[in-house]
């Protein structure tokens, strides 16, 4: 049978039989670990076979992943790197050394293990958890840097026990999974922290340092905060690359660097990958250094295939996309906006149901072109009903049933002066590039 084709079985088989978050939102979560424990003893324990990092966090986990992966790679540890969800092609949740794993792979793990999938019944995330377990173990990698999906507590990837852990932040998303407080979101954040396991948390906030504070006590872990470690300084930004100088505030050293991740917001994920790095170096002894992170901060896109982080996809007319999808990412998202100078300044938007849609739009701005539209999943919120909870915040737009609707009519409308931004979720960020013809091999 011709690749792709058996392939897209596969994926069919995947998003078909089994519960997906994306589609059915918390209705597809299980509420414990025994599956993914279930799954991973089937395959041999394939966890227990490599190192990880573990990260959590309500915003920014997806780039300290991919920054950390690079800087990894860059040393020459030969590096997993697990995420969720993918834009285009699911094998973007699973790569080697910034490689997804091949077509072929995919389908043969899915065929090799169909008897215990259809016995066990996993979710969706339940399979792909163990399925990057089991790529990773298979390839020898030296070390994986695991995402969670949703909290951390209860998330399928917490049955790793890695060297280091990671919680970005902490704000409101998933309030109906993980509580309505920021202690109780933290709380389950705070679940990843394992016994004697150093963790960094990557922005403090007085509402939840003493849950953090309590959890590392209990379990005897090493608690830093990235805040305290480092400060940086923005210097200036150009259309590849920001620009800064970084201060070590307890050694008063102070150095330059540059990313090719651009929005202001990447500011306290470097902060946090750098902490990172000195902790992995101190506590773990890896052969590691602060020039090879600021060498591989360039080339986080390049060496791990990042997509969708303030990511601008074409210069004349300017468009950008970006996977802010909660209030606290679209409000960063739209601190960065502000600053696009344009002749007509264009959003299209879409959130998905479970999301506080009001909240996050009261961010946008008034002054905005809006397309109004909804991604191809049941969770999605349809754009007519988005059109009109965004007029009652004053912003006008048109409303369509697809994405691509929404590509198609705005960008054959631009001129080169003008602006569009894509956001509001993953999911319209995916599509919108597979319109746009991004997608990737």
């Amino acid at each position: 049978m011709d690749t792709q084709i058996a392939y897209q079985q596969t994926l069919d088989y995947l998003y078909e039989q089994l519960p997906m978050f994306s589609k059915l939102g918390k209705d597809a979560i299980k509420k414990d670990l025994t599956n993914t424990r279930k799954l991973c003893e089937a395959l041999g324990n394939p966890q227990e076979k490599f190192k990880s990092i573990h990260i959590a966090g309500t915003n920014g986990k997806g780039s300290t992943s991919h920054m950390l992966s690079a800087i990894l790679q860059k040393a020459g540890y030969k590096t997993g790197l697990y995420t969720s969800p993918h834009l285009v092609d699911f094998r973007e949740r699973i790569r080697i050394n910034g490689i997804p794993v091949s077509k072929e792979w995919v389908v043969h793990f899915v065929e090799k293990n169909k008897a215990a999938i259809e016995e066990i019944q996993p979710s969706f995330f339940e399979i792909t958890v163990a399925m990057a377990f089991a790529a990773f173990a298979n390839e020898n990698i030296d070390i994986a840097i695991i995402e969670t999906g949703l909290g951390g507590r209860l998330d399928s990837t917490n049955i790793i026990t890695p060297i280091l852990s990671i919680i970005t932040n902490i704000s409101y998303d998933h309030m109906d999974l993980l509580g309505d407080t920021l202690p109780k979101i933290a709380a389950e954040k705070a679940g990843i922290i394992k016994k004697g396991i150093p963790v960094i948390i990557g922005e403090q906030h007085k509402e939840t340092e003493r849950v953090f504070f309590e959890h590392a006590i209990r379990n005897q872990s090493t608690l830093y905060s990235a805040d305290a470690v480092w400060d940086l300084v923005t210097i200036r930004q150009d259309a590849q690359y920001q620009y800064y100088k970084a201060v070590n505030r307890a050694k008063h050293q102070m150095y330059d660097l540059h990313t090719d991740l651009l929005g202001a917001y990447q500011k306290h994920n470097i902060k946090t990958v750098l902490t990172a790095t000195e902790v992995l170096i101190t506590n773990q002894g890896l052969n590691l250094s602060l020039p090879i992170a600021f060498d591989a901060l360039p080339n986080v896109k390049k060496l791990t295939g990042l997509h969708g982080r303030w990511e601008v996809i074409r210069q004349k007319p300017l468009i950008i996309t970006d996977v802010g999808h909660n209030p606290a990412g679209m409000e960063e998202v739209m601190k960065q906006w502000r600053h696009v100078v344009a002749n007509n300044k264009h959003i299209i938007v879409g959130f998905v149901k479970d999301k506080d849609v009001s909240k996050a739009l009261a961010f946008f701005p008034k002054d905005a072109i809006y397309h109004f539209c909804n991604a191809q999943l049941p969770r999605a919120l349809p754009s007519k009903e988005l059109k009109q909870i965004a007029e009652t915040l004053g912003l006008k737009g048109e409303s369509y049933n697809t994405v691509a609707d929404a590509i198609n009519a705005v960008v054959n409308a631009m001129n080169d002066d003008d602006a569009l931004l894509i956001t509001g979720s993953f999911f319209v960020a995916g599509e919108a590039m597979e319109a746009l013809g991004l997608q990737e091999d």
